[in-house]
């Protein structure tokens, strides 16, 4: 024990970690995911994917959830610096609708937790990130759906350095806000 150090957010259920790192002339060690120690914090997942992706400096991903199988999220950055998001759509949550948002890096090697029926995304702040994560559930792409980056009832505090230019999906661009999601899934048990 004593390997991680667990913060919780002002959202329920959203952790931010930071795992101890042994380090010495020739460089450092860390574990990045002990489930002993992940299950004594809180975090009591079976992990069954890991992901990766790499981007450049200004590329916005997201806001993306599963719609019938929601993941659970275990993300980090391995180079580069990120500013990770992730929006509550947890109906009947006293959060719903609010966001969270952490810087992760290389540097601060800090993870972010993010339970299933969160929206997520994250913008690339260095000049080239890798970013990687764990799932609870394995990705099925006719599931996906997404919430607009710059919904103003969200109100994500993103923080765009003056001059820098967005890169983002076609289909980043055009997903609806918050208020169209909620429409939908009120229209979906009705």
């Amino acid at each position: 024990m004593g390997k991680i150090t667990v913060e919780t957010c002002e959202i329920e259920g959203l952790k931010v970690i930071t795992p101890a790192v042994f380090g010495d002339s020739r460089g450092y060690f860390m574990e990045t995911y002990h489930y002993e120690d992940y299950k004594a914090a809180g975090i009591d997942q079976v992990f069954v994917q890991d992901n990766q992706s790499s981007s450049v400096k200004g590329v916005l991903r997201g806001l993306h959830f599963q719609i019938n199988y929601p993941q659970d999220k275990l993300v980090r950055v391995i180079a580069g610096e990120v500013f990770d998001v992730a929006v509550d759509l947890r109906p009947g949550s006293a959060t719903y609708g609010k966001w969270y948002g952490v810087n992760l890096s290389a540097e601060n090697k800090k993870q972010f937790f993010i339970p299933k029926n969160f929206a997520h995304g994250f913008l690339v702040l260095s000049d080239y990130a890798e970013f990687a994560y764990k799932c609870t559930d394995f990705y099925h792409p006719n599931d996906e759906g997404g919430i607009l980056w710059s919904d103003p009832e969200i109100g994500i505090e993103w923080p765009i350095p003056e001059g820098m230019e967005l890169v983002m999906s076609d289909k980043d661009r055009k997903w609806e806000g918050f208020s169209a999601f909620t429409n939908a899934r009120s229209n979906s048990k009705a």
